[in-house]
């Protein structure tokens, strides 16, 4: 298990990119997204799927230069996905999203494709990551069989859509709570990422309902999520990041900690609430967070 959060990246936002529409891969990389992630799965026709495959090298080293991490979300039948993978094995991409996953064994099967593909082109074991997207009632079951699957696996997350065909059930809060909180936990057990949020993310038109669903998915311990459209990725980077309000309570709870410390205290009060040592842990990793974030921008900016 996996439980220093500096071993993950900050992926916030995670930006769909069809890999046939010249017009979205030009705007990708003026937009803000902490990744974007080529797709060769819903935004693709079945016509469509070998010229799609062909463009994801050029359009992942094109994305890199842009300063971004690159992503591609594969077909879930083998025979597409082989395909896929092998399309998209390469140094500019830094993870797979693997739609529809139902079990341990499925991860650990990629994983191997994974690996004779690496070694055939000079690329280091494990250079290519796994996102595990849950998307039926199979998939829900074994949740934590598979974040617990191999040590590719990088992040989970729920697919809203998918999942509510596969149930038979609406998209909603209520029916996308419980396998939201089932990945969170799966993912927090394995030292992965938690991706995603309570609700779809094909709604994108109504800013202001996107952006409490993004607020309680940061507060439930969500880490980011994917977003289809341009206008959700403000949203999303502003949601996950520490606010300035938690941000200045943080700095100041670690001087009233340090004078505790002096004053030889276990525990103390700051603004009428007990503080222990859990308490000065969430206000460091608040503040590790922060720092974190601050490296990523001024190395894109370097880039850029």
């Amino acid at each position: 298990m996996r439980t220093n959060d500096a071993d993950l990246p900050i992926w916030r936002s995670i930006l769909f990119v069809p890999a046939t529409s010249a017009r979205f891969i030009e705007s990708a990389v003026r937009q803000a997204a902490d990744a974007l992630q080529i797709d060769l799965e819903d935004s693709v026709s079945p016509q469509e799927k070998d010229v799609a495959r062909a463009a994801v090298a050029p359009i992942a080293r094109s994305f890199v230069q842009a300063g971004k991490a690159v992503i591609v979300r594969v077909n879930r039948p083998w025979r597409l996905l082989v395909r896929d993978l092998e399309a998209s094995v390469c140094e500019a991409v830094s993870a797979i999203s693997l739609p529809k996953v139902p079990d341990a064994g499925f991860i650990k099967s990629v994983a191997e494709v994974l690996s004779e593909l690496e070694f055939e082109r000079g690329l280091v074991q494990g250079h290519t990551r796994l996102i595990a997207m849950i998307e039926d009632p199979e998939g829900v079951h074994h949740v934590d069989a598979i974040a617990q699957a191999h040590a590719r696996m990088l992040g989970l997350i729920v697919g809203a859509e998918d999942l509510a065909v596969s149930m038979h059930m609406a998209v909603n809060e209520d029916t996308l709570y419980t396998p939201n909180i089932m990945a969170l936990i799966a993912a927090r057990r394995a030292g992965l990422m938690p991706l995603g949020f309570i609700g779809s993310v094909a709604d994108y038109k109504d800013q202001e309902a996107f952006r409490k669903r993004i607020e309680r998915a940061r507060s439930l311990g969500f880490e980011g999520a994917f977003c289809v459209h341009p206008s959700q990725v403000p949203i999303i980077n502003e949601g996950f990041a520490p606010q300035a309000s938690e941000v200045e309570h943080a700095r100041a709870l670690m001087l009233a900690f340090e004078q505790a410390q002096v004053e030889g205290k276990a525990a103390f009060a700051y603004k009428g609430r007990m503080v222990d040592l859990p308490v000065i842990e969430q206000a460091r990793r608040l503040l590790a967070k922060v720092e974190r974030l601050k490296r990523v921008e001024k190395s894109r900016d370097v880039q850029l």
